[in-house]
């Protein structure tokens, strides 16, 4: 309306200029006679300036003057006449300006007669024009801050207020917003474009526009609502269902098609498929229409398989609604706990200790028959469920409590155990000798569980034990012998001071129950024999084959210790230590003297010919029948006969093998070996020797690695020697090899010699043993999984030998052993340079 008013200021204005360029225009056209006249007037001129004897310069002054004061004149009476026609305009202006100011009031009265918020933008300015009443939607008084939506709006009807004014101001894009803001005011949000202007109006709903906004937003939520509860509906493992008035299927789930065998939802409704079976469904219709609630535990076939479901169903609006979870599984659980508990009652029921259980109302919910035994209560009176305090009184009447100097203010503490957390233990000392061990744990479900064990035999027990345990100690304290006890956990429990003194250790360490390792570890300086201290260790902490192990400990520092591991019944071990030096001396010196006087070969030439005349034949015999035995002609075995009939053949044919070896070595030893001479393929030769330990390969899976050259060829040998001097080496590889490792077998041919070489990872050979491992029956057993004669390496050294080659030994203990074999190729040369 303002702007109305100055418009018309501004037509009054230019009206009055007008006016006055009227004027100036009216005296400008009364000043045209005074140009010069045209040629017809010029005599009429001359005629009158001669009348009046005026010549012709006066003449034109004078008329000029006359013209200008005439012209003067009108030229008033002109301006006298626009002034009172501009005043008269001035005044009509004014009037209709307050006139249209009247106007422009009233319609701003009429505009804002109810609260709202004008925001105009006019086109290609970004400054809004704000009016209205800015209070409604802020309390400080700051209208730009109307623009910032998120200030007096959730932040979703923000950010949808703030898309809406950007596609008004950009496409001329009207809308119509129902919001809500954030102190919960209704309001209606309206844009539009008009005479290139964007205007956003925005006021509070009131009356019937406010109940309407506000049932648009009730149907809103509840639209969603719904939505969301069909999809669960539809979305739930359980059969879901809906009955119409008439009793009619009008909503099932996708479960309820599944239970019912329909082909799908629509397929249920159409057919109207029922879940229960008649009688169960009548007695459902017929609560519904009694008490509107129905719930019942009932089988349902479901996929051919019957199963309990909980069933709820309720009568809503005209029909009802109904829903089926499965409870098969809790039904099983709970027959089981069920099951369960009554096993725990019979359990109970056959336990020694008293158990008696008070629930949360400290009455008696539970109590087993040696319960009532220890207290000698009756059974009518603890299955009338009596509270706890009414246990306690009973049983102080009779004095089978202890005898308390405040009975109230004991039975109180004793009480706390139902606001306990953790279980407490007490003995209870009674009048008549016993003693009683009472353990209140506290329930769950706020109850308290009493445990009672009789513990007079016990603590007499006791008592007697630790006066044997003082015997004991006096007993071994004054032995001479070193005794250490080790329990099971491979700690030490005792010792003597014999043992501290033997040993050189402190008895304060000893106390601390060092274990046999630590005890180990501060003996080594003494006695540093790895293999005496894995015994010791193994028989202290073994758990099977517990046995007697006899010992000898050479020490360091000259003395000679007989030790003995005895087991002891509880699953301890007692280590006994003798100081034998002085007849450990006498008898060194006594063997040293009988050892001087044995002849070695001899012995050896009488045991071949024991082994050969006394032990072959009646072998080969006992070999024979087994393999007779064993043919399938001769009958059929029962499977314990043909076990055993396996477990003698394979023991004949290992003691054959070790008699046919020591004859071999008797025979080479007495220079009547002879060689069978012939080419020998040396990777056939390796393969054979290879395929007599597949089976001990397997056992510890231990892989076999053989690199030969494809070209090596052959050479000149005994292919029988050969074959038994690789099986060997590989049998002693594999022997001493831990399991899951790698044996090596190379073979290469040289200008004059095929050297084989067999490679281990076992824990090599000590070099004072490494020089004998070659002599007879030699067992170097440490580190090895199987024990023989000791005579496989000696015959690999006498057959090697007998070819004219070579054996070497290469071992670090810890890194394993190689054993390189030297074969000469050329057998004439070397049959040649023997002779």
């Amino acid at each position: 309306m303002s702007g109305v008013i100055v418009a018309m200021r501004r037509t009054l204005l230019s009206c009055t200029s007008l006016a006055r360029n009227g004027l100036i225009a009216l005296a400008s056209a009364a000043l045209l006679p005074i140009a010069p006249a045209r040629a017809e007037d010029k005599g009429l001129a001359q005629a009158i300036a001669a009348y009046l004897d005026l010549d012709h310069q006066e003449f034109v002054i004078l008329t000029t003057a006359l013209a200008l004061l005439g012209f003067s004149v009108v030229a008033a009476i002109l301006l006298m006449r626009t002034r009172v026609r501009a005043a008269r305009n001035e005044a009509r202006l004014l009037s209709d300006i307050g006139d249209l100011q009247v106007q422009a009031d009233r319609l701003r009265a009429l505009l804002f007669a109810e609260p709202q918020i004008l925001i105009s933008w006019a086109a290609g300015d970004n400054r809004p024009q704000i009016s209205g009443d800015t209070a409604l939607l802020l309390a400080q008084d700051s209208p730009q801050r109307i623009l910032a939506f998120g200030t007096w709006l959730p932040p979703e009807p923000a950010l949808q207020m703030d898309h809406a004014v950007d596609a008004l101001r950009e496409a001329g894009e009207g809308f119509l917003l129902n919001l809500t803001t954030s102190n919960g005011h209704a309001l209606e949000a309206m844009g539009r474009a008009i005479g290139g202007q964007a205007i956003v109006r925005i006021r509070e709903l009131g009356g019937v526009r406010r109940e309407l906004a506000e049932t648009n937003f009730r149907l809103r939520a509840l639209s969603e609502e719904t939505e969301m509860l069909r999809g669960f509906a539809a979305a739930a493992p359980w059969p879901i269902w809906a009955k119409g008035a008439k009793g009619g299927l009008s909503y099932a789930n996708a479960a309820y098609a599944r239970a019912t065998e329909a082909v799908s939802v629509a397929d249920a409704i159409d057919r109207g498929l029922e879940l229960l079976d008649s009688g169960d469904r009548g007695v459902m219709e017929r609560t519904l229409k009694e008490t509107s609630a129905f719930t019942a535990r009932l089988p349902v076939v479901f996929g051919g398989e019957r199963r309990i479901y909980d069933v709820h169903a309720m009568n809503v609006g005209g029909g009802s609604t109904g829903i089926a979870i499965d409870a098969s599984e809790a039904t099983a659980l709970r027959a089981a706990l069920e099951r369960m508990a009554e096993a725990h009652r019979r359990t109970l029921d056959q336990l020694s200790s008293g158990v008696a259980v008070f629930d949360g109302q400290r009455r008696l919910a539970f109590y087993n028959d040696s319960y009532r035994r220890l207290w000698d209560l009756d059974r009518v009176f603890l299955d009338g469920n009596p509270d706890d305090s009414s246990v306690l009184d009973r049983l102080r009447a009779a004095r089978k409590l202890p005898e308390q100097p405040d009975f109230r203010a004991w039975k109180a503490k004793l009480h706390e155990a139902y606001r306990a957390v953790e279980p407490e233990k007490d003995t209870w000392y009674l009048p008549d000798g016993r003693a009683v061990s009472v353990v209140t744990t506290p329930n769950p479900e706020g109850g308290v569980t009493y445990l009672f064990d009789d513990v007079t035999e016990s603590l007499d027990l006791a008592r007697r034990f630790d006066g044997l345990i003082r015997v004991q100690r006096e007993t071994l304290d004054n032995l001479a012998e070193a005794v250490a006890v080790f329990g099971s956990n491979g700690r030490a429990q005792l010792f003597n001071p014999a043992f501290a003194r033997m040993w050189k250790l402190s008895p304060e360490a000893l106390r601390e129950q060092p274990h046999i390792e630590t005890v180990e570890a501060w003996c080594r300086p003494l006695f540093d024999d790895a293999a005496t201290w894995r015994t010791i260790r193994e028989a202290v902490t073994a758990i099977e084959n517990r046995v007697e192990v006899p010992l000898k400990l050479e020490r360091n520092d000259g003395s000679v210790l007989d030790c003995m591991t005895m087991p002891l019944p509880d699953g301890a071990t007692m280590l006994t230590f003798q100081d034998i030096t002085d007849t450990e001396n006498v008898e060194r010196a006594l063997r040293e003297r009988n050892e001087a006087l044995e002849t070695a070969d001899q012995m050896k030439v009488d045991f071949v010919h024991h082994v050969s005349y006394e032990l072959r034949s009646p072998l080969t015999t006992i070999i024979g029948f087994a393999h007779f035995l064993a043919d399938p002609a001769t009958g059929p075995l029962m499977p314990k006969q043909a076990e055993y009939l396996g477990y003698i053949t394979a023991s004949t044919n290992a003691l054959l093998a070790i008699i046919n070896n020591i004859l071999d070595l008797a025979t080479i030893d007495a220079g009547a070996m002879s060689l069978n001479l012939g080419s020998v393929d040396i990777r056939k030769t390796i393969e054979a020797a290879a395929e007599g330990i597949q089976d001990r390969l397997a056992t510890d899976r231990i892989e076999l690695k053989v690199d030969v050259d494809p070209n090596i060829g052959s050479f000149v040998g005994d292919e029988r020697r050969v074959v038994q001097v690789l099986y060997n080496l590989l049998a002693n590889a594999v022997g001493f090899s831990p399991q899951d490792a790698t044996v090596g077998l190379s073979a290469r041919r040289t200008e004059h010699s095929i050297v084989f070489t067999v490679t281990d990872s076992g824990p090599g050979i000590p070099p004072d043993v490494k020089d004998k491992v070659f002599d007879w029956f030699e067992s170097h057993s440490h580190g090895s999984r199987h024990r023989g004669a000791g005579l496989g390496l000696s015959l690999v050294r006498s057959f090697v030998e007998l070819h004219g080659g070579k054996v070497s030994v290469d071992s670090i203990v810890g890194n394993g052993t190689t054993v390189t074999c030297d074969f000469p190729t050329d057998q004439a040369a070397h049959r040649h340079a023997a002779e």
